[in-house]
């Protein structure tokens, strides 16, 4: 799966909130200052061509849909941030955000038990 440019992973995650969307109602939920209606659009278009997006006609309007799910584009994101990051291993990763981000032990006992219970 591709990686989204940050552009990108904005529009997903406002389209991913409202399942689908025209383009206006994308925009409208956008940071300020808001994009320019045909930047998102266009945006969008790419989103279609790379196959995350698709449509449906409403007239001249299309009101689009994300054809990948937030939970599939994070593993596959996540994969590929340990990979290139941390040498694919997600121990490494875990002891980086230890340190880094002063993890409690109750954080990591949570984390390490939401492990177990998505391996059973």
């Amino acid at each position: 799966m591709k990686e989204l440019t940050k552009a990108e992973e904005e529009i997903m995650q406002v389209l991913w909130d409202l399942d689908s969307a025209f383009v206006k109602e994308i925009i409208q939920k956008l940071p300020e200052p808001k994009p320019a209606y045909n930047t998102v659009s266009t945006i969008v278009r790419i989103l279609q061509q790379k196959g995350f997006v698709g449509h449906e006609s409403h007239g001249k309007s299309h009101k689009y849909h994300p054809l990948i799910t937030k939970d599939s584009y994070t593993k596959s994101f996540m994969k590929g941030f340990v990979k290139r990051y941390f040498s694919g291993s997600y121990q490494q990763m875990v002891s980086f955000f230890t340190k880094e981000d002063n993890l409690s032990l109750s954080e990591l006992e949570e984390l390490l038990k939401e492990l177990k219970d998505k391996d059973s």
